[in-house]
């Protein structure tokens, strides 16, 4: 049977747009900084790839480039290994889940992180998880192998971090094959107006704005952006191709969940992540062309 016979077309992405963010939420947390400040860490990429890649346990600027795909390896190798240094990767892991618990109460509320909807919605969540596969998902396996939190608030947010990264793991394959490099990746998903502000980019990422702008001719160079850096014909469909590939590669947890439950759980997590954006849980000016 086909994906498209078992679940409504474009139901897994829908689903993966809604919890996606409730993972998400911890990289723009003050509480995931104030956690790692006191462990010592406060540089912000410093702080994200400790949280993120301590599930790899020690590993080095190599590792961490090569799974998080976009960065810029100097970036990467100016933290990494050397965070470990202050913190390691067992404190890591427990200071992130900490983070996570405090920013689900403060933009959800106590009485809905305590809530059936909650509870519901974190068995879903891992029902999904039991489609997902390791083979080729290296961030993906890495979280996967880490234990389950009790408490369902932070269940579905485990359920949501192994939902992103298996996802994730799936669109690096897709970028790769379709000759992307990191940079073209981020300019091209910019392009979309869905992509990380270049604001964000140059403050997150490493490149600068040389960097970016070269990446940017190489597009061009190829027809898929034209001089006004907007996506052409050929970039659009690049674009959707790359979101199809990526559909087909992460179809194993909705299949699995199925077609009722997949709805269920986009309902369900539609009301959580419009909460959370409501609170201020993301920076206004996050996405978009600008």
């Amino acid at each position: 049977m086909t994906t498209s016979q078992r679940l409504p077309e474009g139901a897994a992405r829908r689903c993966h747009h809604v919890v996606n963010p409730l993972h998400s939420l911890v990289y723009f947390s003050p509480d995931t900084h104030r956690e790692f400040t006191a462990l010592g860490v406060e540089d912000r990429p410093a702080v994200n790839f400790a949280a993120r890649a301590a599930a790899f346990g020690r590993v080095g600027a190599g590792v961490v480039a090569a799974a998080f795909y976009n960065y810029k390896y100097e970036l990467v190798a100016r933290h990494v290994p050397a965070v470990w240094d202050t913190v390691t990767p067992e404190e890591a892991i427990a200071a992130r889940l900490r983070a996570a618990d405090a920013t689900l109460r403060r933009l959800l509320g106590d009485d809905t992180v305590a809530s059936p909807e909650m509870a519901e919605a974190a068995r879903l969540a891992l029902r999904a998880t039991e489609g997902c596969t390791r083979g080729g998902r290296p961030l993906y396996a890495a979280h996967a192998a880490l234990p389950v939190p009790d408490a369902p608030h932070l269940a579905l947010w485990y359920a949501a971090t192994l939902l992103r990264e298996h996802r994730g793991d799936g669109h690096v394959m897709a970028l790769v094959q379709a000759g992307l490099d990191p940079v073209e990746a981020l300019v091209s998903h910019g392009a979309t107006g869905r992509g990380m502000t270049r604001k964000w980019l140059l403050a997150t990422r490493g490149w600068s704005e040389d960097e970016l702008d070269a990446g940017r001719d190489r597009l061009r160079q190829r027809g898929l952006l034209d001089a006004e850096g907007e996506l052409t014909e050929a970039g659009i469909t690049l674009r959707e191709e790359l979101e199809a590939t990526t559909d087909r590669l992460d179809a194993g947890p909705y299949e699995h969940l199925g077609a009722a439950g997949t709805e269920r759980l986009t309902e369900l997590a539609t009301a959580f992540t419009t909460a959370a954006f409501g609170a201020g849980g993301f920076p206004a000016d996050l996405l978009g062309k600008g």
